[in-house]
């Protein structure tokens, strides 16, 4: 279920993926303000992740067009306690081999697909913020806010203004 916007007392998260080297000033200004961000691959330039984090600390992980010394510092995958949530981040939500609700997460944040997207399977939130980088096709550019209500994680879509 998607919320229509993160309460403003609740720490909030931006998720952002698939920028391509191209990290717009319309993402900076959505993201100000942000607790955290979440980088979900294809970054293609490790300077905007300094970027980010002038923002908020930032967690990230490799994208397959990410590559060199910069990138192979990056984690394929991670899993991180943020909030009283746990999120598990891959870039290609195809490539998952584990059980999520084993594993205990609660929310599972993929890109790789430029296609913004939000789903409950049982009590795991899926987040896919889309692409905030150079627009793909007819997509969509966005990014996503994500955030623990009282009983569960909550997410929404924000599209970019470009």
């Amino acid at each position: 279920m998607q919320s229509l916007a993160p309460p403003s007392s609740e720490r909030r998260i931006g998720v952002i993926s698939d920028t391509h080297g191209l990290l717009r000033p319309e993402a900076l200004r959505a993201l100000e303000g942000v607790d955290r961000i979440l980088h979900a691959g294809e970054v293609g330039d490790p300077d905007h992740l300094d970027v980010l984090a002038r923002i908020a600390p930032v967690s990230a992980i490799r994208g397959n067009i990410d590559r060199g010394p910069w990138a192979e510092a990056l984690p394929e995958t991670a899993t991180l306690a943020i909030g009283g949530m746990r999120i598990h981040l891959i870039h290609d939500r195809k490539t998952l081999r584990a059980d999520p609700d084993a594993e205990g997460w609660d929310v599972v944040i993929s890109g790789h697909s430029h296609k913004p997207g939000i789903e409950e399977t049982g009590s795991v939130l899926w987040l896919n913020p889309g692409a905030a980088g150079p627009r793909r096709f007819r997509l969509p550019v966005t990014l996503a806010f994500l955030w623990r209500g009282a009983d569960r994680p909550h997410a929404v879509i924000h599209p970019l203004p470009v």
